[in-house]
C-alpha cells in the first residue's frame, strides 16, 4: 500500500491584525501592574542601573528636589543627647547637597589694600617685653628725711634713776586733765604733760593750773600728724616750733617747755636736731599700757605693773578722747606705786 508522506505541522502565521491584538494585550498587562511590581522588588530593574546606584559615590549623586538646609543642634538638646558625638556623626550617609569647604578669610594686602588669601605662615616668636621705664624724679617733691641716726638721744628714763618713775600724759589739755591733777595732788606725785599746741591755746587756764601744781610741760606738736618721721623738714619745723610757742603763750611769762615728744614716737635725726636747736630734749617712754585704745581698766593697770622697772617713763593720755579708763587705772596705780617704794620724778633732760 502506497503510504503518502505527511509534512510536518507548521502553524499558520497569524495575520497582521492578530499580531496587533497580541501586542496590545501585552501592553495592557504591563500597564496593569506587571512592570510596576517588578520595579518595586528590583526584578525588572536593569542590572546596569542597579550596579550604578550601588557604586555611585555620595559626592557624585545628583541632587533631587530642593537642597536641604542643615542646622547643627546645640549639644545637650533633644537633637543630640549628651555624649552622642558631633552632629556630623548622626547625619545621613548620603547628604542631599555635599558640604563645601569654607574659603580662607581674605586679608588686605599690605601693598595695595586689596583682599588677598591668607596663606599659612611660620610661627612668629613673640618679642621680649620691654623693660619698665623708671619715672623721672619730681623736682618739686620734698627731700626724704635723713636716716634715723640719733635714736640714742631719745630719753626713756627718769632724771634721778633708782626706784623712781616718771608719769607722762599726752594729747591734752582735755576733759580728763583736771581729774588727773586732783589724783596726783592726793599722792604728791609730779608728772609731765605733753600738750598739743592747739589744745593748749584753746585752754590756757588748764595750762596755767598744770604749772601752778609744779608739773612740767612737753611739746607734742600742733596737729599730731602721723607718721611724724615722714614729714618734710619745713613741716616738722613748723609743727615743733609753733606748738612750743602756743604752749608758752598759754602758760604765760616764764613758761618753760623742756621736751618734745613726737606723735606716735616718730623720731628721726631731723626732728631730733630741730628739737635740740630749740633747747628741748626728745622724750620717749619705756612703759606703754596703750590706754589710748581703751582696753579696759584692768588691762591698763596690769600692763604698767608688768612693764615698769625702776627709772621708767610711763606713757598715758589725758586728752584725745574719753579717758575715763585712764583715770580709773590711775586711782589704782598711784597707791600701788607708793606701796612699791617708787618716788615720782621727771624725765631726764
Amino acid at each position: 500500500m502506497h503510504r503518502t508522506s505527511r509534512r510536518p505541522f507548521a502553524p499558520t502565521p497569524p495575520s497582521r491584525s492578530r499580531r496587533r491584538l497580541l501586542v496590545g494585550c501585552v501592553a495592557v498587562a504591563a500597564a496593569l501592574g506587571l512592570a510596576a511590581c517588578g520595579t518595586a522588588n528590583g526584578a525588572l530593574q536593569p542590572p546596569s542601573a542597579a550596579a550604578e546606584s550601588q557604586t555611585r559615590s555620595p559626592a557624585t549623586a545628583p541632587p533631587s528636589g530642593t537642597a536641604a538646609t542643615t542646622i547643627a543642634p546645640a549639644p545637650g538638646s533633644d537633637a543630640v543627647p549628651p555624649g552622642a558625638g558631633s552632629p556630623a556623626a548622626s547625619a545621613p550617609a548620603v547628604p542631599a547637597v555635599p558640604a563645601v569647604p569654607a574659603k580662607p578669610t581674605p586679608k588686605p594686602s599690605t601693598a595695595t589694600g586689596s583682599p588677598v588669601s591668607a596663606a599659612p605662615s611660620a610661627p612668629v616668636t613673640p618679642a621680649a617685653p620691654a623693660a619698665p621705664s623708671t619715672p623721672a624724679a619730681d623736682p618739686s617733691a620734698p627731700a626724704a628725711p635723713p636716716p634715723h641716726t640719733g635714736a640714742g638721744t631719745v630719753i626713756g628714763s627718769t632724771a634721778s634713776g633708782g626706784r623712781t618713775v616718771a608719769l607722762t600724759f599726752d594729747d591734752g589739755p582735755g576733759p580728763a586733765t583736771g581729774q588727773i591733777l586732783d589724783l596726783l595732788a592726793q599722792y604728791h606725785a609730779k608728772a609731765t604733760f605733753c600738750q598739743i599746741g592747739q589744745n593748749a591755746a584753746a585752754n590756757p587756764t588748764m595750762v596755767k593750773r598744770v604749772l601752778a601744781a609744779g608739773h612740767r610741760l612737753c611739746d607734742h606738736s600742733v596737729h599730731h600728724p602721723q607718721p611724724f618721721a615722714k614729714l618734710p623738714h619745713d613741716r616738722a619745723v613748723d609743727e615743733i616750733t609753733t606748738a612750743r610757742n602756743m604752749i608758752v603763750q598759754a602758760g604765760g611769762p616764764g613758761t618753760e617747755v623742756g621736751w618734745f615728744r613726737a606723735p606716735g614716737g616718730g623720731f628721726n635725726a631731723d626732728n631730733e636736731h630741730i628739737t635740740a636747736g630749740l633747747g628741748m630734749s626728745s622724750l620717749g617712754w619705756s612703759v606703754d599700757p596703750r590706754d589710748w585704745a581703751r582696753p579696759g581698766t584692768p588691762a591698763i593697770v596690769a600692763a604698767v605693773q608688768k612693764q615698769l622697772k625702776p627709772g621708767g617713763v610711763v606713757l598715758m593720755h589725758d586728752g584725745g578722747g574719753d579717758r575715763g579708763q585712764t583715770v580709773a587705772a590711775l586711782k589704782q596705780l598711784l597707791p600701788w606705786l607708793v606701796a612699791e617704794g617708787y618716788t615720782f620724778d621727771f624725765p631726764a633732760a
